[in-house]
């Protein structure tokens, strides 16, 4: 009897382990870029089938706006946007928060590309990035104090999509600050 009710426990410990790796099908280089759509920083719908074959694509996973990490990727992004597009590419960020706050963010930073809104986490999940149940975090922009809700947080991860629709680059191990630099001289590879 003891034996069993060992045997059930694990089959309920493990079976939930491995159907929540085979669910978060991580995407390798060289696969096909799974399509999506999201709302963006003008509270707009952005799809991304709308830029494939024009542009290689970077599309970076951050955790939550106006938060350290967060901020300073963003901001590098935004000061080597104009290398990278010279680099035939278009970058997009996306997070759990809600647009409200991707709108406070860009407008804080003066961001100049567009961050995505993915509340539960169905785009992060196409991509295999891992990300936890979500929260809120106060902060004072421009004298106002504002709550920041997001669905989610995903882990920090960085994509390149090539023009013809797949991975060419992914980054599990991202630092913050280097990442523009680093999908910089990746773009440049793509492009020789």
């Amino acid at each position: 009897m003891k034996k069993n009710a060992i045997m059930t426990v694990l089959f309920f410990l493990v079976i939930p382990l491995f159907l929540s790796a085979q669910e978060r099908n991580v995407l390798k280089t060289g696969d096909t870029v799974p399509l999506f759509s999201a709302m963006d920083d003008s509270n707009r719908e952005w799809a991304l089938k709308d830029y494939l074959g024009k542009k290689n694509i970077v599309v970076y996973f951050y955790p939550a706006a106006m938060t350290g990490g967060c901020t300073i990727q963003a901001c590098a992004y935004r000061d080597d946007y104009e290398n990278i597009e010279d680099a035939d590419a278009i970058v997009v960020g996306i997070s759990g928060d809600e647009v409200e706050n991707l709108q406070l963010f860009k407008k804080a930073y003066d961001l100049n590309f567009p961050l995505l809104s993915d509340p539960k986490g169905e785009i992060a999940g196409k991509f295999g990035v891992p990300y936890r149940e979500g929260g809120s975090i106060q902060r004072e922009i421009e004298g106002t104090e504002f709550t920041l809700n997001r669905g989610v947080m995903s882990v920090r991860w960085t994509f390149i999509i090539d023009k013809q629709g797949k991975i060419s680059y992914i980054n599990q191990e991202v630092d913050a600050a280097n990442d523009s630099q680093n999908v910089l001289q990746m773009l440049k590879g793509l492009n020789e």
